[in-house]
This record gives structure tokens, C-alpha cells and sequence, in this order.
């Protein structure tokens, strides 16, 4: 009998730095950037409301237009998989970091506390294309997006 295992990571959170670009020498791209996502409890024994906050560091691969998007704030929609890797800092010590490498990044929201549906429900960018779900007219665009359209993203 065959054993199964899932690896799938979905991220509801603020980007916590304006993501970074480069390439490897192939001339593949790599954007990297943090996401914070929280949780909020009551404590059963004083009642007072405690949070916590997860920082998680996201990979996306071959998306280099993305990352202008991505920025100090915003509220983002990531899905994708966890990767652990390792490497050997300066004392030659060996540290392990984790990852979510991203299959699908959406915007979300303005970044500036606005819910994931945003003000009308249609406040959504995917890395796939900028126009609004659903609504991909050039008015709907420049409301909300200064005029970016599909066409104006090279992927």
C-alpha cells in the first residue's frame, strides 16, 4: 500500500518588506519576500485577548514583474509548498531555513487594513494578471489599478 503525504501552504497575510528580484545565472528569476499572518485568542484563565504573530519568508520562481506589486503592507494571498534547505554560514555552522516556495500569489485589499474582499468586493490582483476577477474592463483597471491591464504584464 502506497503512503500518501500532502505539502500545501495557504497565506493570508501583509507583505513585511517590498520583495526583492534577482536572477540566477540561467537568467531565472527569484523573488523573495515575508509575509506576516496572525492569530488571535481569548486566554481561558484571565480573559484578556492574547496574539501572536508568524513571520514566513515566501519564494516565488519566474514571476520578476510581481515583486513592483509586492510591497511594504500589502495584504497578499499565497499558495504553494514548505521547503526546508540548509547552508553553512561563516563559522561554517550549518543552518536550516524554511520556506514557502509560492505556485500562486494574489493581492489583496489596499494594504491599508482593508478586509481581503476590499471596499466593493473586487479589490484583487493576481500575479497572473493584474485586472480585478471577473471584471477585466479598462474602467474597472484604471479605478483601481492606474490603468494596468493584462497586456501590460509580460507573463
Amino acid at each position: 500500500m502506497a503512503s500518501r503525504s500532502v505539502n500545501k501552504v495557504i497565506l493570508i497575510g501583509h507583505c513585511t518588506r517590498d520583495a526583492e528580484t534577482k536572477f540566477t545565472p540561467s537568467g531565472a528569476a527569484v523573488t523573495k519576500f515575508s509575509v506576516a499572518t496572525n492569530r488571535r485568542w481569548k486566554d481561558q484563565q484571565s480573559g484578556d485577548w492574547k496574539e501572536e504573530v508568524n513571520y514566513s519568508n515566501v519564494v516565488l520562481w519566474k514571476q520578476e514583474k510581481v515583486g513592483e506589486y509586492l510591497q511594504k503592507g500589502k495584504q497578499v494571498y499565497v499558495e504553494g509548498r514548505i521547503q526546508t534547505r540548509s547552508y553553512d554560514d561563516k563559522d561554517g555552522k550549518k543552518v536550516y531555513a524554511t520556506d514557502v516556495v509560492a505556485d500562486e500569489v494574489i493581492l489583496l485589499g489596499s494594504g491599508e487594513g482593508q478586509g481581503a474582499a476590499g471596499g466593493n468586493g473586487q479589490s484583487r490582483a493576481a500575479a497572473s494578471g493584474v485586472a480585478p476577477k471577473g471584471r477585466a474592463s479598462a474602467a474597472v483597471a484604471e479605478e483601481q489599478y492606474g490603468g494596468i491591464t493584462d497586456e501590460d504584464i509580460p507573463f
